[in-house]
């Protein structure tokens, strides 16, 4: 137990897991000046900060500045083949996330929230008992309680686990050496994220993805940016595919495909997405409803069917994603405050992936938006033409706009913004706050973008669905 517990035992508010979620709840509330306690069975900071989106961000920065320097001849500076310290890689991104976790616990102590550490179970009456890895039990209580406990990776039928062969996410940010061949089994975002960054260091990698596409939420034509990127630097996407399981050598293993030849390889990594850690929580019984994949059930607001209880994060079916889990518990916790909690609208979230390109993208696809009967007008800007992309030498992706378009054929309300290429998941803010507060095409073109700058392609993209454009 933590010595921060001392002998309190109640508290305005009680948060079970330090994650996103969790201590974006405990911050928040704390700073409105409520008592809040926060119970973590391992580390506060979660997935997102020890196995997750720092360490998974701070490889690919690696990966980024080792091709940097490959190909710094481009630029006339002259050098000599860069190499690899796989070692000091991996003790940077331990000192990277050692640095963030030293500071959110700082932060958490100097807002006096109270840390109790160990598992959290809900009893009735918003009691929730924690179990220290001691092996001591304490009962304390809240006027209300968050559930957010977040979630593990998720894993698939013949392919266990062992650290070595077969990888999650968690085991990959612990490796001791780069695989030279790696199978990648997932086309999502955090797939094609480990898929670049460990191609860009020098391993072999084939993704392979059930679906007809990676990326499955992103629009088709930025898909096809990634796909030849990928293409380009040597990694191997197989779509549609099924794996059946694996049979281990006496170093890697050889993935067996339903209906294509065998894979060798030296290691896989499974990324199938996580589950919910509802099991935990010692929900049965206490009238808190799951459902069938595991998921808290909640309404609009984050409650559950428990007065006083809510539940945020990846512990609930909303996108799983940190920033997400932020908004979630700054929803609760204005109800708590008794203040006007606007729901989330998940429709319009944020979503960044880091891989080379980067992609990102808000709101309706261009097929999401047909296909929810609107008839649409697109334009697309390519980087190829933007003469801050050419001077820093990336100008791979794209710019596309999705509007509505108008009974009289102009292009109205912006639906939806998918971008792929340098620094996008930077650049997304203009097209966030566009679609977010429903922003016109006639609105955002007649904003200046600063020249010359990445930002432009966005501008041009907008106006060029005026009908009139400078470069497009």
């Amino acid at each position: 137990m933590s010595d921060d517990a001392g002998t309190k035992t109640h508290f305005d508010l009680i948060v079970i897991g330090g994650g996103p979620g969790g201590y974006g709840a405990a911050l928040y509330g704390s700073a409105a000046g409520l008592d809040v306690a926060v119970v973590e069975m391992d580390k506060v900071g979660g997935t997102c900060l020890h196995r997750g989106c720092i360490p998974a961000k701070e490889l690919l920065e690696t990966a980024h500045v080792f091709r940097t320097v490959g190909e710094a001849a481009r630029f006339g500076v002259e050098s000599s083949a860069p190499t690899l310290a796989f070692g000091t890689t991996m003790a940077r991104k331990a000192e990277v996330v050692g640095t963030l976790f030293k500071g959110l616990s700082g932060l958490l102590k100097s807002r006096k929230v109270t840390m109790f550490s160990g598992v959290g179970t809900l009893q009735a009456d918003r009691s929730v008992v924690v179990a220290g890895l001691d092996g001591e039990r304490t009962q304390i209580t809240g006027d209300a309680v968050i559930l957010a406990s977040g979630s593990a990776p998720r894993t698939i039928p013949g392919f266990y686990v062992d650290g070595t062969r077969v990888l999650t996410s968690d085991e990959v940010f612990e490796l001791e050496r780069l695989p030279a061949r790696v199978a990648v089994i997932g086309g999502g975002a955090i797939g094609c994220e480990f898929a670049s960054m460990l191609a860009d260091l020098g391993s072999e990698v084939t993704v392979l993805e059930a679906l007809p596409q990676i990326l499955p939420t992103v629009d088709k034509d930025v898909v096809q940016t990634v796909l030849r990127s990928f293409k380009g630097r040597g990694i191997t996407v197989q779509t549609g595919v099924q794996v059946t399981g694996h049979t281990p050598g006496s170093t890697g293993t050889t993935i067996h495909i339903d209906g294509a030849p065998d894979l060798p390889v030296d290691a896989v990594i499974v990324s199938v997405g996580r589950r919910p850690l509802s099991d935990t929580l010692g929900l049965d019984g206490t009238g808190v409803l799951v459902d069938e994949r595991g998921f808290v059930e909640v309404d609009e607001l984050c409650r559950t069917a428990v007065d006083g209880v809510w539940a945020i994060g990846d512990l609930i079916a909303t996108p799983g994603l940190a920033h997400v889990g932020y908004a979630e518990a700054i929803l609760v916790i204005k109800q708590l405050l008794g203040e006007p909690a606007i729901p989330v609208d998940y429709a319009k979230v944020a979503w960044c992936i880091y891989s080379r390109p980067e992609v990102a993208f808000v709101g309706l696809s261009e097929q999401a938006a047909r296909d929810a009967g609107h008839d649409v007008s697109v334009a697309k800007h390519r980087w190829g033409g933007n003469s801050r992309a050419l001077i820093i030498g990336d100008g791979e992706g794209m710019v596309k706009v999705i509007a509505e378009k108008r009974p009289d054929g102009s292009a109205g309300e912006l639906l939806g913004v998918h971008m792929s290429g340098p620094w996008v998941t930077e650049l997304l803010g203009q097209a966030y706050l566009s679609v977010n507060w429903e922003a016109t095409v006639d609105d955002i073109a007649h904003f200046v973008q600063p020249h010359p700058s990445l930002s432009e392609n966005f501008g041009e993209a907008v106006l060029a669905l005026t009908g009139r454009s400078l470069n497009s």
